[in-house]
């Protein structure tokens, strides 16, 4: 393009020289050194310049078939050397962590099953002895309360049977005067309406009435 436009601009240069009859440079071997390098510079520029940007280009396609091959091969031999081994070495450390906590966590849980099993077992020793007490604590109440109870029924029979046996004493022995006092009290009677009377015929009358 800047060629043709010099080109062109040397045309329009003869032109107006062969006009005004001014020597045309180039036409009598007497051209501009100048003017020559500038066209030559430009010429092998246009010659060495492409419109195609870089990577489309396919003259570039071997130099970057060439540069992807070595950095991949770069990349691969980076990470497997050293990225991907400290990978695996943290996956390898976090299983056994996790594995660990886990071992833990179960030995934990037996432990505590264990101790709430014990203390259910204990719990129930402690309901089943504390049961036994109450049984034995009862029955010994109730044998105590039945012996209290049985010692103060034969102790109240026996004052009843040893009241009855007085009150029988006191009954004969008062039958035992009641003859005696008829005889004085009928004697006083009789003395008092018909006079003087004599003991005997008193208590024989009595002992008549009585028998």
């Amino acid at each position: 393009m800047v060629t043709q436009a010099h080109a062109q601009e040397a045309d329009t240069h003869t032109e107006m020289a062969t006009e005004h009859g001014e020597p045309v440079p180039g036409a009598t071997g007497h051209e501009d050194p100048t003017v020559d390098t500038h066209a030559t510079t430009e010429a092998h520029g246009d010659a060495g310049h492409s419109d195609v940007f870089p990577p489309f280009d396919p003259a570039t396609f071997p130099s970057q078939l060439l540069w992807l091959a070595i950095s991949f091969g770069a990349l691969y031999l980076l990470m497997s050397k050293l990225a991907l081994p400290r990978i695996g070495g943290i996956l390898e450390n976090r299983k056994l962590l996790i594995d660990t906590d886990l071992a833990a966590a179960d030995a934990d849980r037996q432990k505590t099953d264990a101790a709430i099993a014990a203390y259910e077992k204990a719990l129930a020793e402690a309901k089943a002895k504390a049961q036994g007490i109450a049984n034995q604590t009862r029955e010994a109440i109730q044998a105590d309360l039945s012996a209290k109870r049985s010692a103060a029924e034969t102790d109240l029979s026996a004052k009843v049977s040893a009241a009855e046996a007085r009150i029988a004493a006191t009954k004969a022995q008062a039958l035992t005067h009641v003859d005696e006092i008829a005889a004085e009290t009928a004697q006083a009677v009789v003395s008092q309406l018909v006079g003087e009377v004599s003991p005997d015929s008193v208590r024989a009358a009595v002992a008549k009435v009585k028998g």
